[in-house]
């Protein structure tokens, strides 16, 4: 085991930052801060920056820099605002950068972090559906890792033993030829029996409570409509450098399996654990160890069933239209990012219906 990381979180003020800054706060001789960063949350921005006593702190917005700059006058620590202040962050050398920026709006930290030979530990993945051969093919340049944080993405990576991240020595391997291919499982989301014709009356309050996941309003919309698998398998794609013939998804309302492993000798290598995101963030920020952040443990017995099916496209025509835009490649992906991104805030202002 190393010594204590030095870690960066974009998005500090976001469910994966907090996540991420609990796991901090509980093993303070593991992980230090040295950088936070958050969009436009300035208070508790703030009242992060007393507890962790980061080197740096930046904001997005740049309205809020002067009400930030009062609240952490007492504060030895240097304060930033803009995207571009915030990217340079990003790319300020440590053990790790925790990538929760949610949106497109994280994709400059992002490609910022991987310039500049970080380890990347992404939860954002708007930015490999739009930009994903941009940054994987700048990571292989650079010789930066990026780790996933999603749940079905790093149980994938935990199952698939030998893959160590995007970095050129890791591309060509022998472990590519092991693996035939992968499957990412969905609970199915809220809706999964409700029937269709009554998807017109669903309101935003009902699309954001996830059955399992304790998640933010726009990833929750997408579960809801599934077209957050549809932008994990696109995510897949490039994580692990696959084909899109290569990434299956099953509905698996227990959410007891989160990613499985075909292996090419037969073999189905499958990650287990409960529903708390703080399993995914901590193996990346202890990779390549684990981190012992004391979770109760699944109680197989008391789940008792597990059960999958195949994804319904009537039902979920959204996670149709991302492997449609798979297939299709070119700037198909960030196409359909962008427009969802515009349809998922319409819905939660209630202008769209679901």
């Amino acid at each position: 085991m190393a010594g204590v990381k030095q870690i960066t979180v974009l998005g500090a003020t976001g469910s994966i930052g907090q996540s991420s800054l609990a796991l901090v706060r509980q093993h303070p001789d593991r992980f230090a801060v040295h950088g936070l960063v958050a969009g436009k949350d300035f208070n508790r921005l703030a009242a992060l920056a007393y507890e962790f006593k980061p080197k740096i702190i930046g904001i997005h917005d740049q309205a809020n820099l002067s009400a930030l700059k009062e609240l952490v006058s007492t504060l030895d620590c240097q304060l930033v605002a803009g995207e571009a202040a915030c990217s340079e962050i990003a790319a300020m050398p440590v053990d790790l950068v925790i990538a929760g920026i949610s949106g497109l709006a994280g994709l400059p930290s992002v490609m910022a972090a991987v310039r500049a030979s970080q380890t990347v530990a992404i939860a954002n993945k708007e930015s490999l559906v739009s930009a994903g051969a941009i940054v994987t093919r700048q990571a292989i340049l650079s010789g930066a890792h990026i780790l996933p944080i999603d749940s079905e993405h790093n149980a994938v990576f935990q199952c698939w033993n030998g893959w160590k991240g995007h970095q050129s020595a890791d591309m060509t391997n022998g472990k590519m030829t092991e693996l035939s291919h992968i499957c990412l499982t969905a609970s199915g989301g809220p809706f999964l029996t409700l029937p269709i014709g009554e998807f017109d009356a669903i309101t935003p309050a009902a699309a954001v409570k996830h059955p399992n996941w304790e998640m933010g309003q726009k990833i929750s919309v997408d579960s809801a409509t599934m077209m957050n698998k549809g932008l994990e398998v696109i995510e897949a794609r490039w994580l692990f450098d696959l084909k899109p013939s290569q990434i299956d998804v099953l509905i698996h309302p227990q959410q007891a399996i989160h990613g499985l492993v075909y292996f090419r000798d037969g073999s189905i290598i499958a990650q287990m654990s409960g529903a708390d995101m703080r399993t995914p963030i901590s193996f990346a920020m202890a990779w390549p160890d684990r981190l012992d952040w004391g979770p109760e443990p699944l109680d197989l017995a008391a789940i008792a069933n597990l059960t999958f099916a195949q994804v319904d496209p009537n039902r979920f025509p959204c996670f149709m239209l991302a492997r449609q835009a798979l297939e299709a490649g070119g700037i198909a992906p960030a196409v359909l990012n962008a427009a969802n991104e515009v349809a998922v805030d319409a819905f939660l202002t209630g202008k769209i219906g679901f």
